[in-house]
């Protein structure tokens, strides 16, 4: 599984890896980076299959997202 956080900074979604992987995408929408970062991912592991190691040649993958402030 890799673990995923997605964020919005105002003007871009983004998500990164929580994991020992340095990946980062980013997209308008929700939608969009979630393609983006598999895309990403698919990315990364064709360049470095070496850091495979451990991981299921088709991981899950898991988000968290920050849904901002809550006022109550």
């Amino acid at each position: 599984m890799i673990k995923i956080e997605i964020y919005h900074d105002g003007e871009f979604y983004c998500a990164r890896c929580i994991d020992d992987l340095d990946i980062f995408s980013q997209g308008k929408t929700l939608d969009e980076v979630v393609k983006n970062i598999k895309e990403a991912i698919i990315l990364y592991f064709e360049d470095e299959p070496s850091d495979l190691a451990g991981f299921d040649r088709n991981p899950s993958i898991f988000s968290m997202m920050d849904l901002g402030e809550v006022h109550v």
